[in-house]
């Protein structure tokens, strides 16, 4: 690793550390992001990244969502399938209502601010900064803005979701000693398993990739585990254990923390101070009508609040997810449900996009004559 980024690194586990000390779940990675933020914004001299290169290399995020997708893999059981079977009307319906209240917001932001149509629409699209700045790119928008509000909002979302489910459950000292929770001893037999593991995962988040799966690295790895589970439960229980200390957790919220930092540039932030006001509202409004709705579903189902806010929250998969597994809520349900609203904001809101502007430039055209 370039002496430079370990500098990087070693000031993300610090400030990570602390941050941790207040009690929020990803404490790690929102330290981290602070630390990526600043330098992305400000690097000094004697600690600017490699030669050509901005920030943290890419590969950074994806062993942080790899370390996770495992992680969840692990937690993957029928009984969540089950639940989402039993539950699906109120799951749709919820996915749904975020997806028009999404639109809502985009309209607002393209109406009281300057940001083109589509940035608009897709920036507040609840799809996850993973996703949508490279979406925004394929279709024409303006990925430096999309990512810029994607990250507002999941800075919202992990700044506030942690903190309403430690008042919620007040059990913010289990929160925080979870983290650093002691792990078993490794038995000398389970070390082949290990590595078996690793190289599927690996394998299977290439494969991901090469699909086109949205947040490859996590989600390639948490189907290939998940199989892993359920084939070797099937023969013999101790395949199915495998050791994934918690210490590995923390160093996927690091990486998955100073990743989304880096991300920052000044131009992002050149004459848009109107269009951060109109979003960061926006995903306020959005972030209060999620946990509405997950009070509701908490009270109608058996679906625990924590879980249904988090599975709901805007916040996109590889956070959302990280945020569950520290709050110790079904993150494997958080996963499917993100996966399938961001299934739906790729496949049908973009024919909606273009329908829409396609419209409002033909009204437009019409008012000039």
């Amino acid at each position: 690793m370039n002496q430079k980024r370990l500098y990087i690194l070693l000031l993300c586990i610090l400030s990570g550390y602390f941050v941790s000390l207040t009690g929020i779940s990803v404490g790690w990675m929102i330290g981290a992001f602070l630390i990526g933020g600043i330098f992305s914004l400000w690097i000094p001299s004697w600690i600017h990244p490699a030669e050509g290169s901005q920030g943290v290399p890419k590969y950074w995020m994806f062993i942080g969502q790899w370390i996770l997708g495992v992680e969840l893999g692990q937690k993957m059981n029928t009984g969540v399938f089950h639940l989402f079977i039993e539950n699906w009307l109120y799951v749709i319906t919820i996915l749904l209502v975020s997806i028009l209240f999404s639109l809502l917001s985009g309209y607002f932001l393209w109406r009281f601010s300057q940001t083109d149509f589509l940035t608009s629409f897709i920036g507040t699209a609840p799809g996850g900064i993973s996703v949508m700045p490279i979406f925004a790119e394929e279709i024409g928008a303006n990925p430096a803005l999309v990512s810029i509000i994607q990250i507002i909002r999941v800075l919202l979302v992990i700044g506030t979701v942690p903190l309403l489910a430690i008042y919620w459950t007040n059990s913010s000292d289990k929160l925080h000693t979870s983290v650093i929770a002691s792990d078993a001893l490794v038995e000398a037999h389970q070390l082949l398993w290990i590595g078996l593991v690793v190289v599927l995962s690996v394998g299977g988040s290439f494969l991901a990739k090469f699909l086109k799966f949205p947040t490859p690295w996590l989600l390639g790895s948490m189907i290939v585990v998940a199989i892993w589970q359920a084939i070797g439960g099937l023969y013999k229980e101790s395949f199915t254990v495998i050791y994934w200390p918690h210490w590995l957790l923390v160093i996927s919220q690091l990486l998955i923390g100073v990743s989304i930092g880096s991300r920052l540039t000044s131009r992002m932030f050149v004459g848009i101070k109107r269009t951060l006001l109109v979003g960061s509202l926006g995903s306020v409004g959005l972030i209060m009508v999620m946990a509405l709705c997950a009070t509701v579903m908490s009270k109608v189902t058996d679906i625990s609040w924590i879980t249904a806010i988090l599975a709901f929250a805007p916040g996109g998969i590889a956070e959302m997810a990280a945020t569950a597994v520290a709050l110790d809520a079904d993150s494997t349900f958080v996963v499917v449900v993100q996966v399938l609203r961001i299934g739906v904001v790729i496949t049908v809101l973009p024919t909606v996009f273009k329908f829409l502007e396609r419209r409002i430039t033909k009204k437009e055209i019409s008012m000039t004559k």
